[in-house]
């Protein structure tokens, strides 16, 4: 196969330090050719990493699509609320995109970038990257065999952990729903998609509860600051003090989000960024909307019920499963790579150990990005196709309009158009 050529837009950590590192691991299959990020540092940093030439440098992504199509594809990484245009334009340029996750936080936009991609003829891959896990695809394989015979319910946990929830969805990008997205699209979509796939039936009814409880100015200590570095007495007792997470704790540097606080990780220019940067600020002083704890209940229209619990007070980044059959049970363990088989008949386990690797979701970045490349030089569709991807969006955005309405929601009213 050729080697596939791309644009980036959005330099930051998926773009910037995930989805394009598959260029410099596979040089022979695929390479960024250019790119388009605001942030000039972020921009050349990403620029001198894959030999981008200054005039293929751009500070928009408006200015990169308006020259001539350049490549085969294009990888659409901004912010949530900043996917729309740039993947619309991408794909009227001719681009194969690939588009981050979520696909938009406005349903209508969602409804109407599938569409698109049809109306254009092109690939709209979207980062459900848990789908081309080798954890979930073995599971999916296991109940395809019928191993646990007829499926009759999911209960699945996110736990985000506790240092991951600080980062992200309190101090980070993500921590203000009216800027970015709901906690349960943003963070859950991959979890509403995967639970649709092992379903393997439309969603009927959603409903869910979750609120904003202990993130909070009431919550704050007494005489906590705004910063953490501006002298808080509770520092050793604080799970959550920046300059500790971000200069001693091991995720750090493995998961690559103390490059979201500064492009040049050493003491020095961490401890400066924290001063007065977001990533600095109290965790009980910042200004986060969204929920640190959510429940969704599904039933979709097999009949199969499923159960799902975000929550941040874990230690651990990690998702378990167990799936409930008429000859079985299966229970697992995404980080671990542990499968569990139950049969009801002969009593016996069977117990499973997949090589997982420790970072990019087990795996599942690099799995994916391998597939994309593969689709593009294929010209065909995948497992995360828009086409597919949609339901799954529309879901996460259905159990969000359930928790704040405190209803349940018939999804096929709810959803307005043709699922697959």
């Amino acid at each position: 196969m050729k080697q596939i050529t791309s644009i980036l837009i959005g330099a930051g950590l998926r773009g910037g330090y995930v989805y394009s590192q598959y260029a410099l691991d596979h040089p022979d299959e695929f390479k960024v050719i250019a790119v388009a990020e605001p942030d000039q540092e972020r921009r050349e940093l990403f620029a001198a990493k894959h030999n981008i030439p200054k005039e293929l440098q751009y500070e928009s992504y408006e200015e990169l699509l308006q020259q001539d199509k350049m490549a085969d594809c294009a990888m659409i990484c901004t912010q949530d609320k900043m996917h729309y245009e740039p993947v619309t334009m991408a794909m009227q340029k001719g681009y194969h995109v690939l588009c981050e996750k979520p696909m938009s936080p406005d349903k209508e936009e969602i409804i109407k970038m599938g569409a698109m991609a049809k109306k254009y003829d092109r690939i709209l891959s979207v980062c459900h990257v848990l789908r081309y896990s080798p954890f979930f695809s073995k599971i999916k394989e296991i109940l395809e065999e019928g191993r646990i015979g007829r499926m009759m319910s999911i209960q699945h946990i996110e736990e985000v952990g506790y240092w991951h929830h600080a980062h992200s969805f309190v101090r980070g990008n993500w921590r203000n729903k009216e800027e970015s997205s709901p906690m349960i699209l943003q963070k859950c979509c991959h979890d509403m998609d995967i639970m649709l796939w092992l379903a393997d039936s439309k969603c009927k009814k959603i409903s869910s509860f979750g609120e904003l409880t202990y993130f909070t100015e009431e919550n704050a200590p007494t005489g906590a600051p705004k910063y953490c570095m501006d002298g808080c007495e509770h520092r050793d007792q604080c799970p959550f003090y920046a300059p500790r997470f971000y200069l001693e704790h091991p995720k750090a540097v493995e998961d690559g989000i103390v490059y979201a606080v500064t492009d040049q990780a050493d003491s020095v220019h961490v401890l400066e960024a924290l001063k007065k940067g977001p990533y600095g600020r109290c965790v009980f002083h910042s200004d986060n909307t969204v929920v640190d704890h959510q429940t969704v209940d599904i039933e979709f229209e097999n009949q199969v019920t499923a159960s799902f619990l975000m929550t941040a007070f874990t230690n651990q980044c990690a998702r378990r499963i167990r799936i409930m059959g008429t000859k079985g049970e299966l229970k697992g363990d995404m980080e671990s790579g542990t499968i569990e088989i139950i049969d009801f008949v002969s009593g016996t386990n069977d117990l499973i150990q997949l090589h997982t690797p420790s970072k990019g979701h087990s795996g599942s970045d690099m799995s994916m990005m391998r597939e994309f490349v593969r689709m593009v030089g294929e010209g065909k569709t995948g497992k995360t196709d828009a086409s597919v991807s949609v339901a799954s969006h529309l879901m996460a955005l259905a159990a969000e309009e359930a928790r704040i309405s405190r209803s349940v929601i018939d999804f096929e009213e709810y959803s307005t158009y043709e699922m697959k």
